[in-house]
């Protein structure tokens, strides 16, 4: 259950007060681990393995780390515990904690942000923006709910305009800050990066490199496609709330979602377990396949799924690219596997063609927790196995009816990937699967079908991906880029679309 939020906009002068203006991310040195934590080691997610990770890149102030062992340890000994339990709540007070979670950025626009936290006592807080350029500054009353997500709308800013923004609470106290750049207008020259991966894991989370990197090169978001904080809980909920807690407490982790708007799918491992989905053939009931998708979405910053649907699917406007981001795990059917609607559901399926032939947009990304294409393992555990006549019909619409282009982007295939397949048309699609952010192992870095398959690594590469859109001539120029931890370009390739 979200608590209740409301937001009033105070529009300001520069002498608001003398605030210092937060800077973007420091250029760090590399950050090597204190220690490594396998991905095996991460699924089994015990006492010991959890400490581990939360010590992999350094320890903590002592009154932070207490707080995590003693909220963890509440969280696991209670299978209906909440982050607004009266005793998580003293935890946090007694660490002096103002937030248990956030500040989150999501839903850049031309215009604004979307600003997630979730205090740690029921009060007014204000969240100051400042125009970096010029220095005004406006101010946006925010009313919080203990222990519940709170979720600020921010309007009326400049595109394509660099800001910082700090968040007070009532008693004056600094709680947070960061920076972020809001989107150019549609339809304007303009040039921007957005950057996507997914498997971060729990073991990725912690890692300062490449969350330093995507901050720093300018992104105007991050796509998370999957397995990113939640390991393999099956459906108890409070272990789910311990494993958030986890990442709301690495600095890395807090740093970035605090400066780069994220939009986040789920994949087996965030939703029950590996390869498992819907309800599991019955192993799971609806109710809690709902308490799973309403958890989900208080942890992250995402667009709202439509209303009156069923999922956490979601589609965005970054200026002139909209993002539909699919739920491939929640809404399988069991009972209907391989055949028509099984892997999205009916529901979803139809909202999702529509979605591709109503966008205005000028380029369109569609991602997919696992692969569209069957050239690593098979298919295993996606479309190939799952629902090959939509997934069809899809890659028929996409050809035929949608007039820009569309990129695929997917993951659960440890390693890093491109492909570009041939349409009945004469043209081509992209997909790229670059489930390297937690640089966990993979199958083998290329499928048998290699004229297909622009590039491949398996060898637990830790890396991200990246797009630069640069719609300042008659089509849209693309770049993809590979990257890894050490800010090598591993790939850049021009994709070719309008042709």
């Amino acid at each position: 259950m979200f608590g209740t939020c409301f937001t009033r906009l105070i529009r300001t002068s520069a002498a608001l007060s003398a605030l210092p203006l937060s800077p973007l991310l420091a250029d760090p040195a590399f950050v090597l681990p204190h220690h490594s934590v396998t991905l095996k080691e991460a699924h089994v997610g015990d006492l010991v393995i959890d400490t581990r990770l939360l010590d992999s890149y350094g320890r903590l102030p002592k009154s932070e780390r207490d707080f995590y062992l003693a909220a963890r340890e509440h969280f696991f000994a209670k299978a209906s515990a909440e982050f607004s339990d009266p005793e998580i709540l003293n935890m946090a007070r007694n660490a002096e904690k103002l937030t248990l979670s956030g500040p989150m950025l999501g839903g850049v626009s031309s215009s604004g942000v979307s600003v997630k936290f979730r205090p740690t006592e029921s009060e007014n807080y204000l969240l100051t923006m400042i125009n970096i350029r010029t220095d005004e500054r406006h101010a946006l009353e925010v009313s919080g709910e203990a222990g519940q997500p709170c979720v600020a709308q921010v309007s009326d800013l400049l595109p394509d305009t660099p800001y910082t923004y700090q968040l007070w609470s009532a008693e004056d106290h600094l709680i947070d800050q960061g920076s972020f750049r809001t989107a150019p207008l549609p339809d304007t020259a303009s040039c921007y990066r957005i950057a996507f991966g997914s498997c971060f894991h729990k073991t990725g989370v912690h890692n300062p490199n490449l969350m330093h990197l995507i901050a720093e090169r300018g992104n105007l978001g991050m796509l998370l496609l999957g397995d990113s904080a939640v390991d393999d809980r099956e459906a108890r909920l409070n272990e789910h709330r311990a494993d958030y807690l986890l990442r709301d407490v690495a600095e890395s982790w807090r740093e970035f979602s605090a400066s780069v708007p994220t939009y986040a799918s789920w994949d087996d491992h965030d939703y029950l377990n590996n390869d498992k989905s819907g309800l599991q053939k019955g192993q799971i009931s609806p109710v809690e396949r709902d308490a799973m998708r309403e958890l989900w979405r208080a942890n992250w910053n995402n667009p709202e799924t439509p209303e009156g649907h069923d999922g956490i699917y979601f589609s965005t406007r970054i200026a002139d690219v909209e993002v539909i981001m699919l739920d491939t795990r929640s809404c399988r059917e069991w009972s209907k596997k391989s055949n028509p609607g099984s892997y999205l559901g009916r529901q979803q399926t139809d909202w999702l063609k529509e979605k591709l032939v109503g966008s205005a947009a000028k380029v369109i990304i569609l991602t997919s927790g696992t692969m569209w294409h069957d050239h690593i393992s098979n298919g295993k555990d996606s479309w190939g196995v799952w629902d090959p006549q939509i997934r069809a019909e899809i890659f028929q619409l996409i050809d035929e009816e949608v007039d820009q282009p569309v990129i695929l982007l997917s993951g659960d295939r440890h390693g890093a990937r491109g492909f570009q397949v041939m349409q009945p048309s004469g043209g081509s699609l992209y997909e790229f699967v670059i489930a390297s952010l937690g640089g966990s192992p993979g199958p083998g870095a290329f499928g048998k079908d290699k004229d297909e398959q622009l590039f491949g690594y398996a060898d637990g590469l830790t890396a991200f991906g990246e797009f630069e859109f640069d719609f300042t001539g008659e089509k849209p120029r693309i770049t993809m880029r590979l990257i890894d931890e050490r800010n090598q370009t591993l790939e850049q390739l021009p994709l070719s679309v309008g042709d």
